[in-house]
Formats: structure tokens, C-alpha cells, sequence
């Protein structure tokens, strides 16, 4: 049964009352996020990263809503680089890390444990540093000691998870000038506008059966969500998507990536959220008029959102058809969005613009304020 309030969904003052710390305002603003950074990534000497030289290796050092930039770093740079790109949630620092290397911290607080002690430890062992965080933070003060570049999250944002683009930017603009992977200035400029285009068509304002986030909120209430994404690209924004759907919308979300995932995705149509199992509500034949007091409540239909990259060869893309019409056939609710075209930033960057987008209109259909989660607060209560 469906849970979402569609008449709150087209409330444009009912959606602000709900989001107490403006979280839609802040997803909306990842244009804005992508310009600061590059003026506070100039102005912090970005030039200056390594010493303007080709590291052995680069180690990044994030979690939870900031973990994501390590993982774009590494599908930029793999094609290309001669360099390893590593990354690394927690301690201890590995052995190998050295004067040689690059580590780059990233925590929008600047206080985060696992980068902070990451970073303390490689500046102690003379590696170049690179720090992404708060001014005045700990993580700064890490930086200044190591004579590393510190750039500082000039715009403000209710969680690491909306402000990815103030963290991801300045590494981006660090590995361009490294050699890294190619992220030339330019291209983060034409981000910035696929972001702002990104948010004009999903504004709160936006009927639901023409806002294209909308549309994927509805369309995953009441699912067993399962985001799937086709090829490298578009497997990390599915990560993506997975984290915001649970972390944001309280829903729990899994993630894949072709072509390694099919077989284990599809082999899921045929258990009891597929078509495989006779039970009340389950499969493709549903009974519409099935009273749910006397004959069970209705069992949650899978949920596929895929997530597709127009850049892929046609064996790929082959494959992805094959895998959905394969979930169609099964009763799964189907939802498709494709890349928009370009660098693989920006194609990246139109992939996660809708589904953070789409995270955010799920939680406030719910009635939930998307920033504000009451058991992760207890959850910080009991561990301080």
C-alpha cells in the first residue's frame, strides 16, 4: 500500500514547514556548491598540492556521506593513471604510505575520527596532504602543521550528504592538476550548470506527474527499493542513491552494478517480493479487490530503479535491456534514468542531481524531515 502524501508532495509551503534545516534547498543549491569550491580551491593554492608533482600513490580518507568522492576519485583515475588511488574509511594508515604519497582528508565538520586520524598520521610520516573541511576545524589545523592546502566548505549544508559537491570539487580540481584524471576547470563549469538545470526541473514547485523526482519518489513508495547501475559510472551513483534512500528517506535500499550483479538481481524475481511465490499480494498476479484484514496485508513489490550511462558499448547496454525487461515480466515496479551526455562528471553529476532530489521528496512524502533522523541521534547519544 502506498505511504506517500502526494498533496504534500505539490505543497511548496507544506514541504518547507517539514524540512526543518532545508535540506531541499541545499540539494538544490549543488551549482552553487561546484562554483564556491573552485574559487576556494584557487584561493587555497590548489596549484600547490604535492608539490605541482605526480604522487606514487593517493589515499582517501572519508566516510559516510563524504566516502563517495573517494569512490569517484578512483573510477576518474583508473582508466588513465599510472597512479594507485586507494580509499579508506577508518585507521590505521597503511605501512606503505610514505613521503611519496598523497593522502586526501575529506570531513565537511573537519572533525570527523577516521579521516582526522588518517591525516594526523600521514602528515607525522611526511606524506603531501590535501584536506577538505570546515575552516578552523581540527582537519585544518592537520593541514597548517603539514604545510599541506587546506579548502575550506564555504556554503553551508545540514549534512555532509548535501554538500557533496563542496567536498568533491576542490579533489577534483587537485587531480586535474595532478595528472591524475582529466577535470579541467571547464567541465566542472558545465556541471555546475547540469546541476542547476537539474534543480529548476525538479523544484519543489513542480507538479509531481511533471517533476521527474517526484515521479521516482511515488514510484518507489511501498517497494522493496533495489537501485541498479549500468556500468562503473553509474554503479557509484547508484551507491549514491542506495545511501540517500536509506540515510535520508529511512528506506532500505540496496545497490548493484552490471554486469556482475545480474544474475543475483534477477534471481530475485523469483522469491517472495517477485513472481516466484504464491503468497497474498505476492506476484504479478495481484488480486485488486483482496481485502487485506482477511486475506494479509499485500507483500512490497521490488522496486528496480536503474541507472543507465549512454556512454556504455551496445553488449552493455544489451544487457541492462535484458536485465529489465527480465524485472518487468516479474511484477516489479521498473523506474529508468538515463545520463544526460558529456564528460563523465557531468554525467555523474545528472545521475545524482535527480536521485538526491528523489530521496528527498520520498522522505518529506512520508512525512519525515529528511535532515533529522531521531534514531541516529539516539545512536550518537549512546556512543559519546
Amino acid at each position: 500500500m502506498p505511504w506517500v502524501d502526494e498533496a504534500r508532495l505539490d505543497d511548496a509551503d507544506a514541504l518547507a514547514a517539514l524540512d526543518s534545516r532545508g535540506a531541499l534547498r541545499s540539494v538544490a543549491g549543488a551549482g552553487a556548491q561546484v562554483r564556491r569550491a573552485l574559487v576556494a580551491a584557487d584561493e587555497a593554492g590548489i596549484g600547490r598540492v604535492g608539490g605541482g608533482e605526480r604522487p606514487r600513490s593517493v589515499l582517501v580518507a572519508a566516510l559516510g556521506g563524504s566516502a563517495v568522492v573517494g569512490d569517484v576519485l578512483d573510477l576518474l583515475a583508473e582508466p588513465g593513471s599510472p597512479v594507485p588511488v586507494l580509499c579508506r574509511h577508518d585507521g590505521p594508515l597503511p605501512g606503505w604510505v610514505g613521503p611519496l604519497d598523497l593522502v586526501i582528508a575529506v570531513s565537511q565538520s573537519g572533525r570527523a575520527g577516521g579521516p582526522l586520524t588518517l591525516a594526523t598520521e600521514a602528515a607525522r610520516r611526511g606524506a603531501s596532504l590535501l584536506t577538505v573541511g570546515a575552516a578552523g576545524s581540527p582537519l585544518a589545523e592537520v593541514a597548517a602543521r603539514a604545510r599541506g592546502v587546506h579548502v575550506e566548505t564555504a556554503l553551508p549544508t545540514p549534512s555532509s550528504r548535501t554538500g557533496l559537491w563542496s567536498l568533491l570539487t576542490p579533489v577534483l580540481r587537485a587531480a586535474d592538476v595532478l595528472d591524475l584524471a582529466s577535470c579541467p576547470t571547464d567541465v566542472l563549469e558545465r556541471t555546475a550548470d547540469v546541476l542547476d538545470e537539474v534543480a529548476e526541473e525538479c523544484r519543489p514547485t513542480s507538479e509531481s506527474f511533471v517533476n521527474p523526482a517526484k515521479v521516482l519518489a511515488t514510484g518507489l513508495d511501498g517497494t522493496v527499493p533495489v537501485v541498479l547501475g549500468e556500468g562503473a559510472l553509474a554503479g557509484v551513483a547508484a551507491s549514491r542513491a542506495a545511501q540517500m534512500l536509506a540515510r535520508t528517506s529511512r528506506v532500505p535500499a540496496v545497490h548493484g552494478v552490471l554486469p556482475d550483479a545480474a544474475s543475483a538481481l534477477v534471481a530475485t524475481f523469483d522469491g517472495p517480493f517477485g513472481s516466484g511465490l504464491e503468497a497474498p499480494g505476492v506476484g504479478a498476479e495481484r488480486d485488486i479487490f483482496a481485502d487485506p484484514y482477511l486475506d494479509g496485508p499485500a507483500v512490497p513489490r521490488l522496486g528496480l530503479l536503474a541507472l543507465r550511462d549512454p556512454d556504455l558499448d551496445p553488449d552493455a547496454r544489451s544487457l541492462g535491456d535484458a536485465v529489465l525487461a527480465s524485472a518487468r515480466d516479474s511484477g516489479a515496479v521498473v523506474l529508468e534514468q538515463e545520463a544526460r551526455p558529456g564528460h563523465p562528471v557531468e554525467r555523474f553529476a545528472s545521475l545524482v542531481a535527480l536521485t538526491d532530489f528523489a530521496a528527498t521528496y520520498l522522505a518529506l512524502g512520508l512525512g519525515l524531515d529528511p535532515s533529522v533522523s531521531r534514531h541516529v541521534t539516539d545512536l550518537r547519544d549512546r556512543t559519546s
